[in-house]
Formats: C-alpha cells, structure tokens, sequence
C-alpha cells in the first residue's frame, strides 16, 4: 500500500470514528505502529488529524464526512433539475467521463437515453445506473474501492486514465469558491478527479447551491479549469450563493442554472419545454465589458438641432437616427 492510500484510510477511521487508538490504525492497515505514527505525526502536520497519547482524533473545526446514504437525500429536487439540464449538453456518438457522486448519478441515469454514447467512469452508481443501456458503452476504471461513494480509488484508478482523451468531463464535489474551485474531503477522491479532468477537453462542474461559497480540504478542479458549472437557483436571501456566482461567472465560467418555472425575458434565458428545467447563462466578462453600460447595448440619442438648420432639417434627422438603429 502507497503512503498515500495508508494515510487515507487513517483519516477515513477517525473521521468516522472520531478517536482511534494506533494499535488499532495499525491492525487496519496492515503496518507497524512505528510506521502508523510516523503517518499520524505527518497528517497533523498538515492540520488533518490531532495526536493523542496512543491514539489520533478528529481536529477541531473539521466535520465528519458523510456517507452516501446521507448524501442521496440531500438537495434531491436540485439534483434532479441539475441532472436534467447536465444531459442537455450530451450529444450522440459522445466520448465522455463521469466522475463519482449522486449528482453525476442522476445525470447517468438520464445518459441512458443518449445513442453511441461512451462513458468512462470510477462510480460503480454511474455505471450500475448505465448498465442496462443497451446503446451506451461504458468504461471503468481499475483502482480499490472506496466503500462511502462507492467509487474506485488510487493508483490503479489514475494510471487507468493516462492515455484517455474525452470531450467532456462531469464532476461534482463538496464545495466550490471562486478562489480555489471545486474542492472535496477525500485526499484520494480528489485525485482520480484530477486524472479525469486530465482526459477532457472541457470540463463540466455539477453543484448545487448548497456547495457554492463551500471550501473543503483538498483541491479538484481550479477555477480557471472549469470550463461551465450546472447548478440550481440560489433562494431568495442567500448572499454567499449568488456571489460566488457572479464571481464564477468574473473568472470566466459559463453559469446554467436550472430553475422550475419560466425564465425572465431580460436575462437572457431560454424558455424550457413543459416538465423542464429553465436553463440561464450567465454571461461571461468579456461579453459584458462589449458593451460601456455593463452589457446592455448603449442607446442612439439625437442631439437638438440648431435653429438654423434650415427647413426639412429635422426630418432628415429623424431619418438618418432611424437608419442608425436599424444598423
């Protein structure tokens, strides 16, 4: 077992156990207690784990990770609307990776519809959600199962990758900021992320509005990385959300948020089919700074005309003004 692996499984039991005896540690992961302190003292180097004589605790400030049955009923209506704008943007004949999560597994299941799609994944969610698609192929990468998500993990997972090119990755995590990304809790979760995003050309962040303005411990995708994030529309009064919104969309991401009902005229969205969600793009800051007045197009104004315009004068005026704005 890699250094790296030893070390997550470590900061798996305590966090669900909360203490940890090394002796313990030691049994699971099949090494010294020599070895096991020497992990335990790295890991609360890096502020992950606090020592105790004998043992390891979980360190002040950080929360326990929860499983996958906690997670599925979380923001299931966001999760749904999200799902069902994500696979809008899948095409027929598509190469594409989906990484783990139960967002990502709601969008597999609406991928089933897709003809000749190929999917590459380390969810065995993904692919069970797949598996009966008779028109889409599905790939999956080697690697140890990570029993929480249930998605490979590790090495074998990451060297499975090497060599993939894909159009599109779909990922999804515990927090995203403007400043950092997306970001999860798991050390090795986030790495077969990495190896994904790695495989595409373009990379699509699934999150609801929960996770946005959320910072968790170990980085998946960069901000200036993420090429679109598909999320639902912040409540009324939530601050954090909607700026770490207009704060995505300032660095360059393309914004599409799923709401349930008609989109204002004004914001340039799209009217959804019945039974649809409602899809926004928020523009980028290119396109906004197109325009002097913040996006919108400035407005043709005709100046007074001097009294000595001579007859006719204002009529011509009015002309050439109408030809402007025709232009």
């Amino acid at each position: 077992m890699f250094a790296a692996e030893r070390r997550q499984m470590i900061l798996e039991m305590v966090r669900a156990n909360g203490a940890v005896s090394l002796r313990e540690l030691a049994r699971v992961v099949q090494t010294s207690e020599v070895t096991v302190r020497r992990d335990v003292r790295a890991l609360e180097a890096e502020g992950l784990l606090d020592r105790r004589h004998g043992g390891a605790v979980l360190p002040g400030g950080f929360a326990r990770e929860s499983g996958f049955p906690q997670k599925s009923h979380l923001a299931s209506a966001e999760k749904t609307a999200i799902a069902d704008l994500a696979a809008g943007l899948v095409g027929e004949g598509e190469a594409i990776v989906v990484g783990a999560g139960t967002t990502t597994q709601e969008l597999a299941r609406r991928l089933a519809r897709v003809p000749g799609l190929t999917v590459v994944t380390n969810s065995l969610l993904v692919a069970q959600a797949l598996a009966h698609a008779n028109r889409v192929e599905v790939v999956m990468t080697g690697g140890t199962l990570r029993g929480s998500n249930y998605a490979l993990v590790g090495s074998g997972a990451e060297q499975s990758l090497q060599g993939l090119r894909v159009s599109r990755a779909f990922l999804s995590g515990s927090g995203l900021t403007a400043e950092r990304g997306l970001s999860t809790s798991n050390m090795l979760s986030a790495s077969v992320d990495r190896a994904l995003v790695q495989a595409a050309a373009e990379v699509v962040v699934l999150a609801d509005h929960s996770k946005l303005g959320t910072d968790t411990m170990f980085q998946t995708v960069p901000t200036d990385v993420i090429t679109r994030l598909v999320t639902d529309e912040p409540p009324a009064g939530d601050e954090r959300a909607a700026t770490e919104l207009q704060a995505l969309a300032d660095q360059g991401v393309q914004i599409a948020v799923a709401g349930s009902g008609p989109p204002p005229a004004a914001t340039g969205e799209t009217a959804a089919p019945p039974g649809r969600p409602s899809r926004r793009d928020v523009p980028l800051p290119g396109q906004r700074r197109n325009h002097p007045n913040g996006g919108a197009p400035q407005q043709l104004r005709s100046a007074p005309l001097p009294e000595t315009a001579g007859p006719g004068a204002a009529e011509r005026e009015r002309a050439r003004v109408a030809d402007l704005r025709r232009r």
